[in-house]
């Protein structure tokens, strides 16, 4: 039997790499996005309507996922749970889109981690991998960074406290959890390319790079720290993993 990864948001650029990655190890892997991907073993489609309500969307999103794994055995024991499904959102505390913008952000990033979060409570292995998507502008202020202040850096503060609550004894998640947050400063996707065409890429962090070193730590190729949070620093195209918890 193989060992099985869930990727939350395994249809957006970072979610394709990383179920590729698994995928490459002969990993069965479980994708849950708004669209399938072709790579994956399982594909688990949303309820887009359900996104702003964590409960409906959670209670559904363990619905699809039991169904997606009828007659497959050994498939609810899981080896990692892996949620790299976000958004960006910006705007401060005068902006007219203030509510929408934060809600739109812990659907995105929050309400995705609190899922992935229950989904490793009732189907991870013990000493298995859950790994969220964080930010490292979300460690302290931001206020030369207005547009991250509301809507982005609270949401994924949000998200570095949930991590480290479930690396605490007594989160309901199974023995020997390895819980961690990544964050990225800036991902090398298409759209950054189209977006920021002129800026330095060899600061932009390869979308291979984060799937290889996620692949590492569920397999137990390289010991990942429970409970920490991982800035992702790359420089002159080398990347460094530095944690700031």
């Amino acid at each position: 039997m193989s060992a099985h990864a869930l990727v939350y948001g395994g249809a957006g650029a970072l979610g394709r790499a990383v179920v590729g990655r698994f995928r490459k190890s002969q990993w069965t892997v479980t994708s849950v996005d708004f669209s399938p991907n072709a790579d994956a073993t399982h594909n688990v489609i949303l309820d887009q309507s359900m996104t702003s309500d964590l409960e409906k969307s959670g209670l559904d999103v363990e619905s699809r996922v039991l169904d997606a794994w009828k007659g497959s055995e050994g498939s609810s024991n899981l080896s990692a749970v892996v949620n790299v499904a976000g958004g960006w959102a910006g705007g401060n505390f005068k902006d007219d889109a203030l509510y929408k913008n934060v809600t739109l952000m812990m659907s995105q990033s929050m309400n995705t981690s609190v899922i992935s979060a229950r989904l490793a409570a009732k189907h991870l292995r013990e000493g298995g991998l859950l790994a969220v998507v964080g930010a490292a502008a979300a460690l302290e202020g931001t206020p030369e960074m207005q547009e991250w202040l509301v809507a982005y850096g609270a949401t994924k503060a949000a998200v570095h406290q949930l991590i480290q609550s479930a690396a605490a004894p007594g989160s309901g998640l199974p023995s020997n959890t390895r819980a961690v947050a990544i964050m990225p400063i800036t991902l090398d996707t298409p759209m950054n390319r189209k977006f920021m065409p002129d800026a330095d890429h060899s600061t932009w962090t390869p979308l291979e790079t984060v799937a290889e070193k996620l692949a590492d730590w569920a397999s137990g190729k390289e010991v990942v720290t429970n409970g920490a949070l991982y800035e992702i620093v790359t420089k002159k195209g080398n990347t460094e993993w530095v944690n700031r918890a």
